[in-house]
């Protein structure tokens, strides 16, 4: 941690004897600097390090009258105040903790357990912009401290900005509800695999949880293939199936203006545009049809509705495949769980989960799969024999013919929420000539 040298901080001196009681009597009646730590002088004095403001004359006549009787007790400045061993050592949410309260108490505000309770416990960091959670700040006490509270917070986070998230609103588009609490716009930048995504965070998804299904699709051999991402968001696939894959062509869809402005300049940026078309606008309206060797269904917790349009655009001579996202609820205690971190928003499985191909010997219809990996769970086979099904029968109606379809892989990308897992079942799907 670095020196806070521009920042002076105002200290109680008294002789070194003294010291015990004075620092005895500052703690109970919090006043103590936590922050920073008791210095020697050069007299031979000790200056005791105090929270900004709340010093008054009737504290200092206690020091001296009652607490330490012949003592001297006198104020002074501290330019260049030293960090205590504390604030060293404290993680990232005790810093914020000690320096919020040590601010808000300079103002004259009562700490309580219940302001306590109200910070931030998790953070998102996009460059010199934190998106705090959405549970924090609800006291009605912070809001007499606002603004210069949130240039605290910031100070505390080392960052400039500062945003805090609500619920995605249900407006089909998945628009955040962002609050832009320090700083002049929510435009911030990621690097993700080699390729760069510049967004505006209060108008725009990211999930950092997807980034095993980003990887995987980067992974996939789709040289000279034409692709549809019918939920293209500001391209966190259709760019790495561009970049990595190797895909020939993108026929992106996506009906959020704001994410469309983003995914135009990504596709700039990475230098990709010219092989990408952006359909703006609802996808179930698609006038496209007979086009793709790749279907990509990124939404979730269901892309169901999309299922038609995908079926449409896939290529009538030799087919294709969907990448499907699904959000599927299991709660059997009895199956292995996938390894957890301690941030929801981050978990993930590190390795996509095959599926045995059981080849059936008639000529039409489905072929089923069986999940074979230690973590896979029943309901997420169930689910993506459900799905398959359903796609053979869409195919039909929308072709006039009969398809086969076969389980390539049922990929776990995350854990959405407890005993719910966001998933992706690849689809083979060929005509029967």
């Amino acid at each position: 941690m670095e020196r806070e040298c521009e920042k002076s901080v105002v200290a109680v001196v008294t002789e070194p004897r003294f010291t015990q009681r004075y620092r005895d009597y500052l703690e109970k009646q919090k006043l103590l600097d936590r922050l920073h730590r008791a210095e020697k002088l050069r007299d031979g004095t000790v200056a005791l390090p105090v929270l900004a403001g709340t010093l008054s004359e009737q504290h200092l006549q206690e020091l001296r009258n009652r607490v330490a009787p012949g003592s001297t007790c006198t104020l002074t400045q501290l330019l260049d105040p030293l960090p205590s061993k504390k604030a060293l050592v404290c993680s990232p949410a005790q810093r914020l903790c000690l320096e919020v309260r040590r601010w808000v108490e300079g103002r004259g505000v009562t700490w309580s357990a219940e302001l306590e309770a109200d910070l931030p416990r998790s953070w998102q960091r996009h460059g010199d912009l934190m998106l705090l959670s959405e549970d924090c700040f609800q006291a009605t006490q912070w809001k007499s401290l606002e603004p210069e509270l949130w240039e605290t917070v910031a100070s505390a986070l080392g960052v400039q900005r500062l945003a805090r998230r609500g619920r995605v609103l249900p407006d089909g588009a998945r628009t955040p509800s962002v609050t832009l609490l320090l700083g002049d716009h929510g435009w911030v930048e990621h690097m993700d695999n080699g390729i760069r995504y510049e967004f505006d965070i209060t108008r725009c998804m990211f999930s950092f949880g997807n980034i095993t299904e980003k990887l995987r699709v980067a992974s996939l051999a789709c040289a000279g293939e034409v692709l549809v991402d019918l939920y293209a968001g500001i391209g966190y696939f259709t760019i790495p199936f561009l970049v990595h894959a190797g895909a020939a062509f993108v026929h992106a869809c996506e009906w959020n203006p704001h994410a469309v402005v983003a995914l135009r300049k990504n596709l700039e940026i990475n230098g990709v545009a010219d092989r990408c078309q952006i359909h703006f606008g609802d996808n179930r309206k698609l006038k496209l049809s007979n086009t793709a060797d790749r279907v990509n269904l990124g939404l979730i917790p269901s892309s169901e509705e999309g299922w038609p349009i995908a079926c449409q655009v896939l290529r009538k001579d030799v087919g294709g495949i969907l990448h499907i996202h699904q959000n599927v609820e299991s709660f059997s205690g009895k199956n292995p769980q996938p390894p957890r971190s301690s941030n929801t928003e981050k978990e993930h499985w590190p390795h996509p989960q095959k599926i045995a191909d059981k080849r059936g010997n008639g000529t039409t219809g489905n072929v089923r799969g069986e999940v074979v990996s230690s973590v896979s769970k029943p309901e997420w086979q169930r689910w993506a024999e459900s799905a398959e099904t359903q796609i053979t029968s869409l195919l039909h109606q929308v072709h006039g013919r009969v398809w086969r379809t076969r389980i390539l892989h049922v990929h776990p990308v995350k854990s959405y929420a407890p005993h719910v897992d966001h998933i992706v079942l690849d689809l083979e799907c060929r005509p029967v000539l």
